[in-house]
This record gives C-alpha cells, sequence and structure tokens, in this order.
C-alpha cells in the first residue's frame, strides 16, 4: 500500500480510533478530526461503572444478540473477534479478567488507562487527532471543517465516517450529521432508544421508598423470550441489564400496542411447587412481609413490588404463582438524551460490503452511526470496534483496486 495516500476519519470513537489504528499500521497517513474539545468521551462515560468490552460466550450464542443485523455485525467480528479485542487490550499494557457472568473487563475497570495507551500509539503510528474540527460537509469536491482557526478544506483520498449515534448528545453523539451524510446519498432509518429503561407508573408510595433499589437474580419474561439478571428500580419506572436485553423487542411492542407487558420472575431458581411448599409453612405471628422474606428468600424491594400489584394473596399456591409471573405494564420508553445506544441511522444496505456508501465511492461507515443495536454486556463496545476494523479493511481493499496514489482518481469525481 503506498504511503502517498492519505485518509481523515472523522469521529474519534472506538470505531474512529479503531480504523485509524488499522490504516496507520497499513502505512498511510491519518488524520482523525473529532468535533469535541477531547477524544472518545463516551467510552470513558461508559468505562465510570467498569469497562465491559465484550463477553466471553461463544460466538453461536454470541452473535445472535444483534438481533435483524446478525449478518452483518458477524462480517464485523471475523475481522476483530472478541478474542482479538483482549489480545488488542492487553497489548496496550491493560490485562483483562473474565466476570462471573462472562463479561470481559480491563482490571483497572476504567476506560482512562487504556485510552492513554491507546492514544499513544495511535501517536507512535503518525495519526494526527484534530480536537474541535467538526465536518460540515462537501465542497466542490473537498471535505470542509469548522476548526477554531475557521474554516478548512481536505482533499483525502478516502474518508471513513464514525459520527457515532444520537444517545448521550451532551457527549457528542446527538446525530446532527445527519444532513451532511443524506447529501452523500445515503439512506437513514429514524434514530431511536436502545437500552434504554422503560416506565413504570408506580404508586407514590413504591416510587418515593424504592426507586433505586436493585432487583437481583431475576428472570424477566417478555413475548416468549426469558432474560436472567437484574434490573433497577427507578422513579419513572425500570432499568438495568436484563431489561435493556429485551428493549428491541419491548420498544417495538410500544411503538405498535401504546404499552408492553413484562413478566417478572423473582425466584428464578425456585419451582412453583417448591415455593408453594415453602410459603405453606406456618407463618405464626410473622407479618407478612417477614415471612415471604424467610420463606421465600425476598427482599423488601421484591415484597413491595409484589403489593404494586394487589393484596397479597392468602393462598401459598397462588401467592407461588405471583412471585413466579409477576405482571408489570410499560407505558412508554425513556429518551435519546437517557439510553445508552441508539437504534437507527444510515441503513445496512446503503453500503457495500466494503462498508462503502454505493451513493460516495471512497467514503466508509463505521460504528453507531449504522442503523444496528445490540444489548450492553459486552456487545456494543465489540460491534462498535469491529466495524471501525472492517471498515479500515474496506478502504485498504478499494485503495489497492485504485492502484498507486498517483493514479487515483480525483477526489471531486468521488462522491456527489
Amino acid at each position: 500500500m503506498s504511503e502517498n495516500f492519505s485518509v481523515h476519519v472523522i469521529g474519534a470513537g472506538p470505531a474512529g480510533l479503531m480504523a485509524a489504528e488499522r490504516l496507520a499500521n497499513a502505512g498511510l497517513r491519518v488524520v482523525v478530526h473529532e468535533r469535541m474539545p477531547s477524544v472518545a468521551r463516551k467510552l470513558l462515560m461508559a468505562g465510570r461503572g467498569g469497562l465491559n468490552l465484550t463477553h466471553s460466550e461463544p460466538l453461536e450464542r454470541f452473535l445472535p444478540r444483534y438481533g435483524a443485523a446478525q449478518a452483518t455485525a458477524t462480517d464485523w467480528i471475523a475481522t476483530f473477534t472478541p478474542d482479538d479485542l483482549v489480545a488488542w487490550v492487553e497489548g496496550l499494557g491493560q490485562p483483562t479478567f473474565v466476570g462471573s457472568s462472562g463479561r470481559v473487563f480491563p482490571r483497572a475497570m476504567k476506560a482512562s488507562p487504556l485510552l492513554r495507551a491507546w492514544l499513544a500509539r495511535l501517536e507512535g503510528l503518525g495519526v494526527e487527532v484534530r480536537t474541535r474540527s467538526r465536518w460540515i460537509g462537501r465542497r466542490d469536491g473537498a471535505w470542509m471543517f469548522d476548526t477554531p482557526e475557521g474554516e478548512r478544506m481536505e482533499r483525502p483520498d478516502a474518508v471513513v465516517l464514525a459520527l457515532g449515534g444520537a444517545s448521550w448528545p451532551r457527549l457528542g453523539s446527538d446525530g446532527a450529521w445527519t444532513g451532511e451524510v443524506e447529501a452523500l446519498g445515503a439512506t437513514l432509518s429514524p434514530f431511536r432508544a436502545a437500552n434504554a429503561g422503560f416506565d413504570v407508573a408506580w404508586s407514590p408510595l413504591f416510587q418515593e421508598r424504592f426507586a433505586g433499589r436493585p432487583l437481583k437474580g431475576i428472570a424477566l419474561t417478555h413475548a416468549g423470550r426469558t432474560v436472567r439478571g437484574e434490573a433497577m428500580i427507578a422513579a419513572y419506572g425500570i432499568e438495568g441489564g436484563a431489561v435493556y436485553a429485551l428493549s428491541a423487542d419491548l420498544r417495538r411492542t410500544l411503538e405498535r400496542e401504546g404499552r408492553a407487558e413484562l413478566t417478572l420472575d423473582l425466584k428464578p431458581d425456585l419451582t412453583p411447587a417448591r415455593l408453594a411448599e415453602r410459603l405453606a409453612r406456618p407463618r405464626g405471628k410473622a407479618s407478612v412481609s417477614n415471612h415471604l422474606r424467610k420463606a421465600a428468600g425476598l427482599d423488601a424491594t421484591a415484597v413491595a413490588l409484589l403489593r404494586e400489584a394487589g393484596p397479597p394473596p392468602e393462598a401459598a399456591q397462588s401467592m407461588a404463582e405471583r412471585i413466579k409471573t409477576l405482571p408489570l405494564t410499560l407505558t412508554g420508553m425513556q429518551g435519546l438524551e437517557r439510553a445508552i445506544s441508539s437504534a437507527g441511522g444510515v441503513r445496512l444496505d446503503a453500503l457495500d460490503e466494503r462498508l462503502m456508501l454505493k451513493t460516495a465511492p471512497g467514503v466508509f461507515l463505521a460504528g453507531e452511526m449504522l442503523d444496528w443495536e445490540a444489548p450492553t454486556g459486552g456487545y456494543l463496545l465489540q460491534a462498535s470496534f469491529a466495524s471501525g476494523a472492517a471498515a479500515a479493511r474496506g478502504v485498504l481493499d478499494w485503495l489497492d483496486s485504485r492502484g498507486p496514489a498517483g493514479q487515483a482518481v480525483p477526489p471531486s469525481s468521488r462522491s456527489s
């Protein structure tokens, strides 16, 4: 690959920086543009609660997590697998470990040491990172950027767009780029919240006393699909990893019907018969709450949640059924400003197999700006990193097919 080729990457999140690293390793001159004052802000925020990089489960269980985008995500992840991601992180001097849930984390449990090491590597590869450099469109075939020094015009041989989705807008992912990308001929799907909480009409007393309390070791079911994990009571409703795993289906049901039913199993390790047997034990002078705590192992939050569904049944069998199949009606979903990620964006069918826009040769896309979604648990970051690697592979393949840089088609003829 000729070193005379230059590639500009627009967006300095995981996908953009991964594309930049792969391209620089191939010997290309790479410039990264980031409109915010610093890079990878969303990655740093994600690392505050423990940076979940990927998941250790077998690929036959891993890949279906991407739902309708599974085929595309499979191609990305073939380029940069979970094992590749772990090796890459450890190559940056950040040891990893696998948690009890199978999730993979850096031992530091934060993104900042990883990001510092990554930026040092990119600098060593000659990657130029320009912050406060905002892409504002095309003019006469050139790429225009608004910078503190004024407008700047660039004519790279190829461009990778990794502009992010529309969640956490205060960190820079606000989807404000849609007009410029549509001008390149891309087709977009509307942005929608993903991995967000859902609204529940709690009673005022329950809301006041239990907002912020966890529900541990539960199972949630919607539309025949069951997920085990944890959830959190919020003042507005319910959130957490187990909820996010069902969020795409729940969102679609809400969009179609205006409400969605979620079924909670508060004791998934106990059969209804075993639970009823325990609850049938004499409780003497113990209150219902204490009896549920001792006989069924329910904490105060779970007991209060049972009461939200109505007065506790007297019969042990009926109470066991409520514990195992507690209904919860969801009336809405939190918006993009509170969502961990977003669905929607540039449609996957607008790209060719190299992640190049069909309407704009030399323009490649990666990351959350594309129309895919996945639950939390390492799946989001894995696909973001992998899409950046796949886009870089596409760039290299496309440039290689064009011959030496001196024979390249002028930028003005590459896209409209």
